[in-house]
């Protein structure tokens, strides 16, 4: 038999699938999505089975040297979905591969395979191996005899062994030592009367019946490891080390909720769900509710049915918004059945989550983006909820979004998914105005509960009356009498650090980063300069670098400032700061949060993260202190995305029973992404936009695909970029428009000079063959490192 694999070089030479043999005594064992080592050149590397067919084109073939995987880490649906992605993101299918592999597989590990039943239950053949330890180290096994694979690949599918991933870094395996009672017992008269103690352990183990973990042993039973000791050498007890998963919500308590009775909308919002489940039909769903609509009951409702027919879910959340009230929801709801996956989880943690999904030791993943990928077989129901978030989509190669790889899945698996969202994204609304996906309003809150009142402080007006502060009037008076009532406040600002600039008022100089095109932030807590995009650090300077004057200020102000002057104006306010500074630490997040829960701040003050999925009965107040800050961005989604960021952070208030106030300081008032927010309603929003986006042909009008090109060597960028768009145009269709090429609008960073170009287009049929020849011709310089060009064919980031 061959394997068809595809290596770990990723290149465009090597893109394609490598035949190799599969020697006689890994006949029927090896499979498509195991990993795999093979001879390439020279050398050994690794690489995926892609597929096994029973004779090869080729004349000779070079023999499978071992097997990293004894099952599959890759389903035939990822395997399809690895192609279809390096089909539409133009990335290599090495790369799509991997994206779905943890990380834990990726560096360098030990494989042992670990008895889990009696040793007497093995094949003979296996028996001889596990006379001395219930564990044998993969190497072992095969110096000793690479045939054994077969009989270890039955033994794991039977139950009766288990393979076990030693990540020789981080991720290792944990494991905790566990008793059993030892079959063959001595007579208990071999335990004096009076030895109380050991009569009462030995009773207990009898009764528990299964194997205990001895930390659980000695809690429960309140007694010393010498009890345990001594019957073991007696012979009634025995020890063995059994793996346990890292549990990342390890401590937290979650209690169980009920379903509760939906409302009549929530009803009417529900039922499409529900019968396209039973039909098991894909549709595509756009839940469109307001803030506080109760959208979370809807999906917790519709996943319980996709349980209850034996299938299983997947819920995606932004990132900064995996908030452990999200999480808790899921838990409370489903228990042990949940895994959860994102970025804060350590390698270890990821790697067990992802081993209990494979496992089917759960049917419901939470997670952020990637989690997408979850090695799901029977998937019955996919929510995407904040659908608009911009971090669905990857930044890097390879560049796909979360949405896209949802309805591939979905399809495939015959099953719903559900994008739901306050805002939508202006695509998925007009995709679901065209009957493309399936409209579900959701647009009054839970209870008929009002939406926050919400008023708009022009900061031009608040500048001539003398007022200097970055708190209005209005504002500053909402929060002391929040203050003194025992309300809450949250404070949404845009920016961390303590200002966004420095600038000497005598020459106008700016500090910049020396390496990029930006100017440095001012952190106070390092009192140092910094950049937030290659992370080069200085110190504060006293005087002009360029004049040498004293006369050296902070402009603009970030969370710290703010905090600083909270302090000042209202020493009496507790206040909790969340950005990105201050939730580095793992677990941060939901300390700060449970913290605020409890009431032991009044005001929290926060970056994007504070925005969405806080769910909190005492907030009455929010304050916007800079609601420009994104309008004048070189975006074109510049006015959706403050709309839709104003719109979250203001759902946070009046959630509950005490009704919500919000306050949006502006220096652009009349502006309707801001003006709009005052009513809530996103149809006059939408219909504005589109009216925009259709004077500037930007997207759901035309597709769009960003080109950037960068190089240490401003000549060698500014000539490739020439190059790139004379081909375009002599390539492509009249009707497509050719964009450049410019410089991006962050022109330099990490030392790297960046170009970039653009395409719009409705139909391009010869698009993907001549991006791709783009990047083939290309290869040689970008394979040696210097040049970089990267195709983005929907991008959401311009800089």
């Amino acid at each position: 038999m061959i394997a068809k694999v595809i290596v770990d070089v990723p290149s465009s030479q090597t893109d394609r699938t490598f035949d190799y043999e599969i020697p006689a005594e890994w006949d029927g064992v090896i499979q498509p999505g195991m990993r795999v080592v093979v001879p390439f050149g020279p050398r050994q590397i690794q690489g995926f089975v892609v597929e096994v067919v029973a004779e090869s084109s080729h004349a000779k073939t070079k023999p499978i040297q071992d097997v990293l995987d004894v099952l599959p880490v890759l389903t035939d649906e990822l395997l399809a979905i690895g192609d279809w992605l390096a089909e539409h993101t133009l990335c290599f299918k090495l790369s799509a591969y991997q994206l779905m592999v943890p990380a834990a597989l990726r560096t360098k590990v030990k494989k042992e395979v670990v008895l889990l039943a009696k040793r007497d239950h093995l094949p003979s053949a296996l028996q001889v191996y596990f006379e001395q330890n219930d564990r044998i180290e993969w190497s072992e096994l095969m110096k000793q005899d690479k045939s054994k694979v077969k009989d270890v690949s039955q033994a794991i599918k039977a139950g009766l062994l288990e393979v076990h991933y030693q990540v020789e870094e981080k991720g290792k395996t944990k494991t905790e030592r566990y008793i059993r009672l030892n079959e063959n017992q001595p007579s208990l008269e071999e335990i004096p009367a009076r030895a109380v103690k050991q009569h009462e352990l030995l009773r207990y183990v009898q009764n528990v019946d299964k194997p205990i973990s001895v930390s659980v042993l000695l809690k429960d039973m309140q007694t010393t490891r010498q009890t345990v000791t001594t019957l073991i050498k007696k012979g009634f007890l025995e020890e063995f080390e059994q793996e346990v998963y890292r549990d990342p919500l390890a401590g937290i308590e979650f209690a169980r909720t009920e379903p509760l009775k939906l409302t009549e909308k929530q009803q009417n919002v529900i039922s499409p769900i529900l019968d396209s489940l039973d039909q098991k039909s894909h549709k595509t769903f756009l839940l469109h509710g307001v803030t506080g609509s109760g959208k979370t009951e809807v999906y917790l409702q519709a996943i319980d049915h996709a349980l209850k027919q034996g299938r299983e879910a997947i819920v995606l959340v932004p990132e900064i918004a995996l908030t452990p009230q999200m999480v808790q929801r899921f838990k409370g709801r489903f228990g042990s059945k949940v895994a959860v996956l994102h970025s804060g989880l350590s390698m270890g943690e990821k790697y067990d989550e992802w081993r209990k999904i494979k496992r089917k030791e759960v049917q419901v993943v939470v997670g952020a983006r990637s989690a997408i990928f979850a090695p799901f077989t029977n998937i019955g129901i996919i929510i995407i909820d904040e659908e608009h978030e911009t971090s669905y989509k990857q930044e890097e190669n390879p560049r796909y979004h979360a949405k896209d790889v949802a309805i591939f899945r979905g399809e495939f698996h015959q099953s719903p998914v559900i994008l739901g969202s306050a805002t939508p994204s202006l695509e998925s609304y007009a995709r679901a105005k065209k009957d493309v996906y399936h409209l579900l309003p959701l647009t009054e809150r839970v209870h008929n509960r009002a939406m926050p009142h919400v008023e708009v402080v022009d900061m031009r007006e608040e500048l001539r009356q003398g007022n200097r502060s970055m708190f209005s009037m209005t504002l500053f008076e909402k929060l002391k009498d929040r203050v003194e009532k025992g309300e809450q406040s949250v404070l949404f600002l845009n920016r961390r650090g303590y200002s966004t600039f420095v600038m000497c008022r005598d020459c106008g100089y700016v500090a910049t980063c020396e390496h990029c095109d930006i100017s440095l932030t001012y952190h106070r807590s390092h009192h140092a300069l910094k950049c937030h995009y290659c992370g080069h650090e200085e110190k504060m300077p006293e005087t002009c670098d360029s004049c040498g004057s004293e006369h050296i200020r902070f402009f603009g102000s970030g969370t710290q400032k703010v905090e600083e002057e909270l302090a000042r104006v209202l020493p009496q306010a507790r206040v909790i700061r969340m950005d990105i500074d201050t939730t580095r630490r793992k677990g941060a997040h939901e300390k700060l949060l449970s913290a605020f829960g409890r009431g032991e701040a009044d005001i929290l003050l926060g970056t994007q993260m504070i925005a969405k999925g806080l769910d909190f009965p005492k907030i009455t107040l929010v304050g916007v202190l800079a609601a420009d800050s994104m309008l004048h961005i070189p975006d074109f989604r510049s006015a959706e995305r403050t709309f839709q960021l104003m719109e979250q952070v203001s759902g946070r208030a009046g959630r509950h029973d005490l009704e919500g106030e919000v306050i949006i300081q502006s220096y652009t008032p009349d502006h309707y992404s801001i003006e709009l927010v005052k009513t809530h309603e996103y149809e006059p929003f939408f219909q504005m936009e589109m009216t925009h986006r259709k004077a500037g042909l930007y997207p759901p009008y035309v597709f769009m695909v960003l080109i950037n090109i960068s190089h240490p060597e401003i000549t060698k960028v500014i000539t490739v970029s020439e190059k790139i768009v004379a081909f375009l145009k002599r390539e492509l269709s009249e009707a497509t428009i050719v964009l450049g090429p410019v410089a991006s609008p962050l022109a330099r960073i990490k030392d790297r000079y960046r170009y970039q170009c653009m395409i719009k287009y409705r139909n391009e049929p010869e698009l993907r063959q001549t991006l791709r020849e783009i990047q083939q011709h290309f290869i040689r310089e970008i394979n040696q490192g210097q040049l970089q060009v990267s195709i983005d064919l929907h991008p959401y980031l311009f800089s």
